[in-house]
């Protein structure tokens, strides 16, 4: 038995964080303490993933997206308008949005000069989009087919913690 390739450590992570995650949102009490672990835990384990955050539709105004929990350096972009930015298009298309290179693609809001590729996946729950997940690499091209799979499941998980705690209340 040899030592696992970059590939094969890789989907190893991912299948270790989607085990993490099933566990975790079985005994979260905090959705804010959950979303933090989510990201805290997904950044250090899969190190392409430069940063890892959590926007949700402003309950007040479903026209906004609201940063949540994230890991990584700080983003100016606390608000942004569903008809903006790579994440508003997300929302707005009901659909993951993976861009290779953000300085080719006209709606990136740069957070961030290192940010070189960026993957948004909507979380829905009981079928309506309430958040998002928004992850930034350093690294062009850097998500892959395995990636896309891998967050789109992390927001299906996500979304059945979040109609639990919807039917709790």
């Amino acid at each position: 038995m040899g030592i696992p390739s970059i590939g094969e450590d890789q989907a190893l992570q991912r299948a270790e964080i989607l085990d993490w995650l099933e566990g975790a949102i079985s005994v979260s009490r905090s959705t804010t303490a959950l979303l933090q672990q989510a990201a805290d835990t997904i950044r250090t384990k899969l190190p392409t993933y430069n940063w890892v955050g959590f926007y949700m539709l402003d309950p007040a105004d479903s026209t906004m997206l609201v940063l949540g929990p994230f890991a990584g350096a700080a983003t100016p972009h606390t608000r942004i308008p569903v008809t903006e930015g790579i994440c508003g298009a997300a929302v707005a298309q009901g659909e993951t949005v993976v861009v290779d290179d953000v300085s080719s693609d006209p709606r990136y809001l740069s957070c961030s000069i290192e940010t070189k590729s960026e993957i948004v996946v909507p979380i829905r729950a009981q079928g309506t989009i309430i958040g998002e997940i928004d992850i930034d690499s350093h690294t062009v091209a850097a998500f892959a087919a395995e990636d896309t799979v891998f967050v789109e499941r992390c927001a299906v998980i996500l979304g059945g913690y979040f109609e639990a705690a919807a039917v709790s209340k």
